[in-house]
């Protein structure tokens, strides 16, 4: 009996014990987290640091395409930074008034583009017909160009384009890589100023033109200028006086806009905007020194390339400029590049504005890096240099 006894205590404090050694059973504790790797820093686009590299007066310089003022040009451009040079018919000759060789007119360009610490974009005029200046030169081009509707009734479409690809591939190998072409305005009426320089169509017809013609431009490496926003219509010669252009906005979202929508889309880098006055959108100013214009080309049609002045030096542009400093003006409507003659003076006026906060930096480098990103674009601009 106690033998018993003692073995049925022994078990009873055996499984007290193991009772007592046993856990709860609880959730697995979770695993130690780790803290992600903090992100890489995002790179910075190589135009944005080219820019950060640049003085003010390397930026302004930027913002000028001026018209070459021989016969020290290459030194103006080393001293004031600029980043377009305009060729004119005089500067396919030499200064016997001789047309350039093709070996004289490339080293010239070459001393150009020697001269810029940032590659130059070197422009041309060659809408064909009544505006040309390289294939006149009949030691560059065996021809001079016809005019878009010439070619178009010659050989249709295909023909004009063929030769709109062969004109700008010559260009570029020459070292011109913008084109002041085409021209986007609806004209269908030979009385109108602009009509000799036009396609010659309606809007449908002007838009696919530009469209096509763009793409060739663009596959020749040559900047195309959509020129003159926001349609030149009916409207006189603003080389010598003021236009006046009475239309109404439906006027223009139904016709003269749609060329430039459908070159914008086609991929221009450059639009080039009219000194007319344009009521409907701002009847106090030209429309190249409207902010209302500008904001219709980039909010409207959504335009995120370079635009460019007509000539500051047309008499239209200066009558309504404020003591005469109409590049500052310009830039503060919304131009990025000012296509001028007057340059030596027109940059020390912006120079002062922005010293004097009236034109504001942010403004400048907002237009600086487009006028770089198109410089990318083009191919003259390499990211590893602009890095």
């Amino acid at each position: 009996m106690r033998k018993t006894n003692l073995i049925l205590i022994v078990c009873i404090l055996m499984t007290l014990v193991a009772c007592g050694e046993r856990q709860p059973d609880l959730p697995p504790a979770p695993a130690a987290e780790i803290p992600a790797p903090a992100a890489a820093e995002a790179e910075p686009p190589p135009e944005e640091k080219l820019l950060a590299a640049m003085s003010v007066e390397e930026k302004v310089g930027q913002l000028f395409f001026v018209r070459c003022a021989e016969p020290d040009m290459a030194a103006k451009i080393a001293e004031y930074h600029l980043g377009g040079v305009l060729l004119f018919g005089r500067d396919y000759k030499d200064a016997g008034d001789n047309w350039l060789t093709e070996a004289a007119f490339t080293a010239k360009l070459q001393r150009y583009q020697n001269a810029a610490a940032i590659p130059l974009f070197i422009g041309s005029d060659e809408e064909g017909g009544t505006v040309t200046r390289a294939t006149r030169n009949p030691n560059l081009f065996a021809a001079k160009l016809p005019s878009p509707a010439a070619l178009y009734k010659a050989g249709g479409m295909t023909g004009l384009l063929t030769d709109t690809l062969a004109v700008n591939d010559r260009l570029r190998a020459l070292g011109v890589n913008v084109n002041f072409a085409p021209v986007a305005d609806v004209s269908t009426d030979p009385a109108d100023f602009i009509h000799d320089r036009a396609f010659g169509q309606d809007a449908a017809g002007t838009a696919d033109y530009v469209a096509q013609v763009v793409d060739a431009m663009d596959r020749a490496r040559v900047g195309a200028v959509l020129k003159h926003f926001p349609g030149y219509g009916s409207n006189a010669d603003t080389h010598t006086g003021v236009a006046i252009d009475e239309r109404s906005i439906e006027s223009f979202r139904e016709n003269d806009l749609l060329p430039f929508a459908a070159g914008i889309e086609a991929g221009a880098p450059f639009v080039l905007v009219s000194h007319n006055i344009v009521k409907c959108m701002d009847a106090a100013v030209p429309a190249s020194l409207s902010p209302a214009v500008h904001r219709l080309l980039r909010e409207e049609l959504g335009f995120d390339g370079v635009v460019l002045t007509d000539d500051l030096a047309m008499d239209a542009v200066n009558l309504s400029a404020a003591n005469g400093d109409v590049a500052a003006m310009a830039l503060l409507a919304g131009n990025d590049m000012l296509v001028t003659t007057d340059f030596e003076t027109q940059i020390a006026q912006v120079l002062t504005a922005v010293e004097r906060g009236v034109l504001p930096m942010e403004t400048v480098d907002a237009a600086v890096l487009r006028v770089l990103r198109a410089k990318i674009q083009l191919g003259l601009l390499e990211t590893s240099q602009s890095a």
